[in-house]
């Protein structure tokens, strides 16, 4: 998956003032602090910093929240169409453009964010986009550990950013968030142990709420996954080589890893299984691990079923499967 071309543009654009030295140091001075679990909003103190997140974190986060939207859609109904977002943790607006590039009738946006310097960054990334909604988006500087009243908007995103809150905030954090969406409400988070269980703890709340759930979620009974694992997906981003040299990587690519639960006002069809690890294929057959309404399941999918086999063949981690439909 690709950043929008005028994105990668202006963000190689805006950090040609910084010397790939600097940006390497404060690449590395960013991932201590998160490997101290500090949260982004209080770490990012320079704009080399800013700019190095911006360079090596936000296609990740982007392939992420695109992956998760692009799910979202092939569930909902034709019927129901998003013209406006609202977007809190904002960060630099990676959401933004994921919703805008996913939704193209997007009409209206609105950004919180709490770190000032960071959004306004976002914001002049922002008027590069040919799109209406992402120049004219509203930013605001908000801190979601505040009582928010947020407007309503047809969905609301939290993309990595509920995990940043104390985790006593969370809850009330999404109530907020569930409360301004009109249609759609999808939280992503980091496809760590525990990011899901925050994704997890979210479901279960969402689903006492009366919340539908539209993905990734075959069902709406207890999460089978069974302590010690965890449920998460895979984006795979294509790196440029500014971001390989900055993070000192060879291949072309990275996978970001990701949980998320998204939830709806309104009931849809959701498929018999999802698939949660990278099929098994063999000679003659294939081994899937799928959620299921009855909890998680391995069938072997054998030549001798035809159609299925064949569908079982191309199928992919994270994509929708039936034994029974075509």
């Amino acid at each position: 998956m690709q950043l929008p071309e005028n994105l990668q543009e202006a963000i190689e654009k805006a950090i040609e003032s910084f010397g790939l030295s600097r940006l390497i140091e404060a690449r590395e001075e960013l991932t201590e602090r998160y490997r101290q679990q500090a949260s982004k909003r209080q770490f990012m103190t320079t704009e080399a910093q800013r700019q190095s997140y911006v360079m090596t974190r936000l296609p990740a986060t982007y392939a992420a929240v695109k992956m998760a939207l692009q799910t979202i859609q092939e569930r909902l109904p034709s019927e129901i169409s998003i013209k406006s977002v609202l977007d809190l943790g904002a960060g630099p607006g990676t959401a933004m453009w994921a919703a805008c590039s996913q939704f193209s009738e997007i009409e209206q946006v609105t950004l919180l964010e709490k770190d000032a310097s960071l959004m306004a960054l976002g914001q002049r990334l922002a008027q590069v986009s040919e799109q209406i909604a992402v120049r004219d988006a509203v930013w605001q500087q908000v801190d979601l550990e505040q009582t928010l009243e947020l407007p309503l908007h047809d969905a609301v995103i939290f993309s990595y950013s509920i995990g940043e809150l104390k985790s006593e905030k969370m809850l009330s954090a999404i109530q907020c968030g569930w409360q301004a969406a009109n249609k759609l409400l999808l939280v992503v988070e980091p496809g760590t142990p525990a990011g899901f269980e925050r994704i997890r703890l979210i479901r279960r709340q969402l689903i006492e709420w009366g919340a539908h759930l539209v993905a990734p979620c075959p069902h709406h009974v207890a999460c089978p996954m069974a302590d010690g694992d965890w449920c998460h997906f895979a984006a795979r981003v294509e790196r440029s080589s500014l971001h390989r040299r900055l993070k000192g990587g060879s291949l072309g690519y990275e996978d970001e890893k990701f949980s998320y639960v998204a939830a709806s006002k309104t009931p849809v069809s959701l498929p018999d299984a999802r698939v949660l690890r990278h099929p098994l294929r063999h000679s003659g057959h294939v081994v899937l691990t799928l959620c299921t309404p009855e909890g998680v399941q391995q069938p072997t999918i054998s030549k001798k079923m035809g159609d299925v086999y064949k569908r079982a063949r191309k199928i992919e981690w994270g994509d929708a499967f039936s034994l029974f439909k075509v």
